[in-house]
């Protein structure tokens, strides 16, 4: 990939890829809340017939190579290298984007009210419905209340190392905040690696030993799979638990190749299922291991 290629690469795509909070469409521009800060109030504008972005609150802005230097602090030869690795999957042509009428879009923003212990009933029956320890889930997961569109919503929030929140309902699945991992730390010389919350509950739930004989990071998002070169350097033995799927295979053998040889793909334990949530689901019948 070059460079002129890499600038038709559609960057409101990236931009959904990496989980970026979209606030407004209007006609040809789309409106988020900056990648590169924490805000409630969106700045970061994306032109879509230029294919340009600029941010208000740093006064900077540029095409996608500007973007993927700036938010992944890297130069042009890095850049290109990670498109071409996680976003190769893109169209690499522009593609006609339809124009919408300002009355059809709402003006989105956010807020969290309330941040507290998992207690609604609703969220809890969800909970036990993909077959979670509850015990573990408020331990490291808590009920968020936030206000969007105006409307009032609530979910199970996880936090990241960010202080993002992945927000899950039985009808919701949003990250309020800066999307990014989540580091997990027992002091201990081998790590696992998994693609979201609910398989590191499911792992727990599944093998609760592990909770303290091993340091997690959960990634919330496999594009920040990239980003984790540093965190595993400074283990013995890496475990790579992802999906299942082609995508999460793809991420995998790229992280075995960094890994020299300390990695290993511990998928196996749930072949004959996506994720490892979805092993846990098909267990039957499944017992919470704890008294809550």
């Amino acid at each position: 990939m070059n460079c002129e290629t890499a600038k038709t690469i559609k960057l409101s795509s990236i931009l959904d890829q990496m989980g970026a909070c979209k606030i407004r469409t209007f006609n040809h521009e789309i409106w988020y809340l900056s990648p590169f800060r924490k805000e409630q109030t969106a700045s970061f504008k994306v032109d879509l017939r230029k294919n340009l972005f600029y941010d208000f609150g740093e006064g900077f802005g540029g095409n996608v190579l500007d973007f993927m230097m700036r938010y992944y602090q890297c130069d042009i030869p890095n850049a290109l290298k990670i498109l071409r690795e996680d976003f190769n999957s893109f169209s690499f042509q522009q593609q006609p984007t339809a124009v919408l009428d300002e009355e059809t879009e709402q003006k989105k923003s956010y807020e969290i009210t309330t941040v507290q212990t998992l207690s609604n009933p609703v969220l809890l029956d969800y909970l036990k419905s993909r077959k979670l320890n509850l015990e573990l889930c408020r331990n490291y997961s808590c009920e968020v209340h936030y206000q969007l569109n105006g409307k009032n919503y609530f979910g199970v929030g996880f936090k990241n190392d960010q202080n993002g929140f992945e927000i899950r309902n039985k009808y919701v699945k949003i990250c309020l905040g800066k999307k990014w991992f989540t580091h997990l730390k027992n002091e201990s010389k081998s790590v696992v690696i998994l693609e979201s919350w609910s398989d590191f509950m499911a792992l727990l739930t599944l093998h609760p030993k592990l909770e303290k004989t091993h340091d997690f990071v959960i990634l919330n998002s496999l594009v920040l799979s990239s980003k984790i070169d540093s965190i595993m350097e400074r283990y013995e033995r890496v475990f790579l638990t992802l999906d299942s799927d082609e995508a999460g295979t793809k991420a995998t053998q790229k992280l075995l190749e960094k890994g020299n040889g300390k990695c290993t793909d511990f998928r196996k334990i749930y072949s004959n299922s996506k994720d490892l949530n979805e092993f846990l689901i098909k267990k039957s019948p499944v017992k919470n291991n704890r008294r809550l």
